[in-house]
């Protein structure tokens, strides 16, 4: 046997069998991957599987050994996966036609339900991607245009997501985000025509909200006239000389200042009064 590995050739063979043993006994599991061992086509055994909050470097990493040329290892991503969906066409409920772009975001969690359902990663993706398409357009079908501009939105986003993820539990798979990139109106009088009706639903606010500024203002208004009136009677009730020399004073302003005019000026106005006139009460003093 010694004088057989004497043999360079002999010694390089050996070696190459003995790198393609270690190869096939020793595998390195990388954090970012998990993996299913599969003996003749049954899965035996999950190596580093996915869990929820585990620290980085406490997962079942580093080096695994498996039977040589017997199992064999499916390699499957932990990290967060994407499935796109191709511009689909939404008819809403005010009838209008959408042309919408999503995508949902997705991690393998049950690797061994994975690989029993699906495979591999890229037929799970195959899978979604109808699932996604067809939530979408159930749920937004329910939903007018308007409400993808609302708040609302998000609430029409969670229900996507249960509802994708109730068929992503069957592939081993956890949807974790789901988002519409796009939601747009085809070109030509459907989008037209939309801009017109969003229009004409701004002015009718504007107005309703015009009309309800208007009706507090006259309340306002009203409050302040009431007020002030209640005021102007308790002052004359106190001193009802007072209030009626007050009154008088404001009267005589009023009136004198406009009959004054200016030389110049071609208009002038003239007041004659009887000097017992009741006008000029104030004038006579307590007489």
């Amino acid at each position: 046997m010694i004088g057989y590995l004497k043999n360079p050739i002999v010694a390089g063979i050996a070696a190459i069998l003995l790198l393609i043993l270690v190869g096939s006994t020793f595998a390195i599991v990388p954090e970012t991957k998990q993996g299913v061992i599969v003996r003749f086509g049954e899965p035996q055994r999950i190596l580093n599987r996915y869990r929820a909050n585990e620290p980085f470097g406490r997962a079942g990493a580093g080096l695994s050994a498996r039977i040589p040329f017997m199992e064999q290892i499916v390699w499957i991503d932990k990290r967060i996966q994407s499935v796109e969906m191709d511009n689909q066409q939404v008819l809403s409920t005010d009838q209008l036609r959408l042309q919408v772009d999503a995508f949902a975001r997705y991690r393998i969690v049950d690797p061994l339900r994975m690989y029993i359902s699906a495979g591999n990663e890229e037929n799970v993706s195959t899978q979604l991607q109808p699932i996604l398409g067809s939530a979408l357009r159930n749920e937004l079908g329910r939903r007018p245009f308007a409400a993808l501009l609302s708040p609302e939105r998000g609430q029409m986003m969670d229900n996507i997501q249960n509802a994708l993820n109730r068929v992503a539990r069957q592939y081993g798979a956890e949807i974790v985000d789901v988002r519409i990139k796009r939601a747009d109106l085809p070109d030509g009088t459907p989008l037209d025509s939309a801009y017109d009706r969003m229009r004409t639903a701004r002015r009718q606010e504007a107005r309703s909200i015009q009309a309800q500024g208007l009706k507090q203002a006259q309340i306002i208004r009203a409050d302040a006239d009431a007020e002030a009136t209640a005021t102007y009677a308790s002052a004359f009730n106190r001193d009802p000389e007072f209030y009626d020399f007050y009154r008088a004073m404001q009267s005589y302003d009023i009136s004198f200042n406009n009959a004054q005019t200016g030389e110049n000026q071609r208009g002038r106005t003239s007041i004659i009064l009887s000097p017992n006139n009741e006008y000029l009460r104030q004038f006579r003093g307590n007489r």
